[in-house]
């Protein structure tokens, strides 16, 4: 009978998501009814798991449209930056139909004979979902239709105009407090429960509490506090639970990575909710080769400077940082960074030795690490657990809200951003050092902080990069900071003084070889040897578009590799959003572009 529900449930929704004008029909007629489906808790456990929906490893990549990586991809941000774009070439995000597919089950469930509890469990879910749905819709366009129902092929309102940014986000808002109230603790393993639900209802609180009070266009400042006050006040409750603690066994060299290439995660108190993988049970991932083997992950050397030394300080107050190379940038670092990128020395199973990095132009020469399972098992390769939502998340919203709000204080610092600290060895931060010292470099990228908390709202903000690195959250917090324009800047690379042999694995001995972009590359026969007996790796280099394979800023002359040059423009405020596309408007002449598009 399980097998018979579950297969009519995929009719149904498979039916229901056809195309992107399917949110206008009703059920499929050769699909089973509402009335006929509706009607036990199995059946309502059944739709809701048919529409789980949570990040993945690839999310690993989708810091290619940030600072955090250069890519040879033609990812939407740079294409938007470097190109003619309009309504009419950027028409992605315009889909419904999951709306559809949501509201369809908020239509029917009070069907079902079975109790409120189990009837508001499942609502809850469905209208988490929901929220999900509408806050990338409002990331994305800002004001859009909001639809409480699943609609009719007739119904009037399906070509109306879009409804304000204020009323969509206090709709999706009221899902996730239903959501909050009702949805329970204890639910199956990667699936979300009440925690989830709470840590992504913060999450949500925080996003547009600083959206609205950094960006002016939407003349929505003096609504901004009280979401900055929901933010601090879930995040509390989270921490206030004591069902979470910070992964930490004493072993700050490791334990940061272990988060990231985990076979199971299910029982790890940091993880508030995980997307595992398991490849016996046909649930398998393998981005290996995406993360590092086949470099579409490019890591900036901008990100590999925010990191702050191994004892507190500024790698950026140290003289001549800018044209420190490889092996010298790692030395004494924030722990994190060498559990993020390859570093020096690290050894590649099945290899015995150390790794050299690999160069190859357009790229920038750093290796992400985080995320990668170092083995050559393909199984264990499958089988890398994600942690979707995890509890050092609610103590940096926590953090970030309550500076924010100038309520923060050092004991709110040592329960939030120093416990994530202390995992890797690191000095605590201390709030009046920070504010009384602000970093001059970070306060340049971000010139709408003032205040007297400035020092340390950039160390929080610092503290987000690093911590979350490759985790997807780095576009949406530059776009709610409304520092869209660091985009602008050009990712680069490894820095190379000129011509000649350089160390990559830190052992003081060369692995590679510059060449000029007129030498030849000698026969293996003929390579140059190190002190080793090992044959130097030869890279012809120039500047970018020469006949070569490594680009440097200054060609010949030196400087950071370069993954592209193509100028970057990032216009106000109107790239903080895009476009309703084009053929959309043709349909329902009612909807109206936003902010200059």
């Amino acid at each position: 009978m399980k097998k018979y529900i579950f297969f009519s449930l995929l009719v149904l929704i498979t039916g229901l998501t056809a195309c992107d004008e399917d949110f206008l029909n009703r059920y499929p007629q050769t699909s089973i009814s509402p009335e006929a489906f509706f009607n036990t808790e199995e059946d309502l456990a059944l739709y809701i798991n048919g529409l789980l929906s949570m990040p993945d490893r690839y999310s690993y990549l989708n810091d290619q449209n940030t600072d955090n990586a250069a890519t040879t991809g033609a990812v939407e941000m740079k294409t938007i930056m470097t190109g003619s774009t309009t309504s009419e070439n950027i028409t992605g995000g315009w889909s419904w139909s999951r709306l559809r597919d949501i509201n369809y089950f908020l239509d029917n469930y009070q069907k079902a004979e079975v109790s409120a509890e189990v009837k508001n469990h499942y609502a809850g879910l469905a209208r988490y979902y929901r929220a999900l749905f509408y806050m990338e819709k409002v990331k994305r366009f800002s004001d859009v239709p909001w639809y409480g129902s699943a609609l009719g092929a007739n119904d009037e309102t399906l070509y109306k105009t879009q409804d304000p940014r204020t009323m969509v986000v206090d709709s999706l808002m009221a899902d996730l407090e239903f959501a909050n109230n009702h949805v329970r603790e204890n639910v199956d393993a990667g699936t979300p429960g009440k925690w989830a639900v709470k840590i992504y209802y913060a999450r949500t609180a925080l996003y547009e509490g600083s959206y609205r009070k950094y960006h002016s266009e939407l003349n929505l400042q003096g609504s901004a506090q009280a979401f900055l006050e929901k933010a601090a006040a879930l995040a509390m409750e989270i921490k206030a639970s004591g069902k979470f603690q910070i992964y930490n066994t004493g072993k700050p060299e490791q334990d940061y990575a272990s988060l990231f290439n985990a076979q199971d995660l299910t029982s790890n108190k940091e993880v508030i909710l995980v997307n595992a993988f398991d490849p016996v049970k046909n649930r398998s991932q393998n981005i290996n080769s995406v993360v590092f083997g086949e470099y579409e992950q490019s890591p900036a050397r901008d990100l590999v400077q925010t990191y702050l030394m191994k004892d507190g300080s500024r790698f950026t107050d140290q003289p001549g940082y800018s044209q420190f190379d490889f092996v010298t940038e790692f030395k004494n670092r924030d722990p994190r960074l060498s559990q993020t990128l390859v570093y020096p020395g690290w050894i590649r199973e099945p290899e015995t030795s150390a790794y050299i990095l690999r160069l190859n132009k357009n790229f920038t020469g750093y290796h992400q690490l985080k995320g990668y399972a170092n083995t050559t098992i393909t199984t264990l390769n499958q089988g890398i657990d994600f942690p979707a939502y995890r509890y050092a998340e609610a103590l940096l919203i926590l953090a970030e809200a309550k500076a924010e709000l100038n309520t923060l204080t050092q004991s709110d610092l040592d329960g939030s951003i120093n416990l994530l600290r202390r995992r890797v060895g690191m000095p605590d931060l201390s709030l009046a050092i920070a504010n009384a010292n602000p970093d001059a470099i970070l306060a340049k990228k971000y010139p709408t902080l003032t205040g007297s908390n400035l020092g340390v709202l950039l160390e929080i903000r610092r503290e987000r990069r690093v911590e979350f690195a490759f985790e997807n959250t780095r576009f949406d917090d530059l776009m709610r900071w409304n520092a869209g324009k660091l985009l602008t800047n050009i990712p680069e690379g490894l820095y190379f003084s000129g011509l000649g042999k350089y160390d990559l694995t830190g052992d003081g001995i060369e692995d590679i070889i510059l060449i000029g972009k007129d030498a030849t590359i000698p026969e293996e026969a003929n390579k140059e040897k190190n002190s080793l007996g090992k044959a130097l790796i030869y890279y012809k280099t120039g500047a970018f578009g020469e006949d070569v394979t490594v680009y440097l800023k200054n060609g010949s002359s030196g400087g950071s590799t370069v993954t592209e040059t193509t100028s970057r423009t990032f216009e106000e405020p109107k790239y903080y959003y895009r476009p309703i596309p084009q053929t959309q408007i043709i349909l329902n002449p009612n909807l109206k572009q936003v902010f200059g598009w």
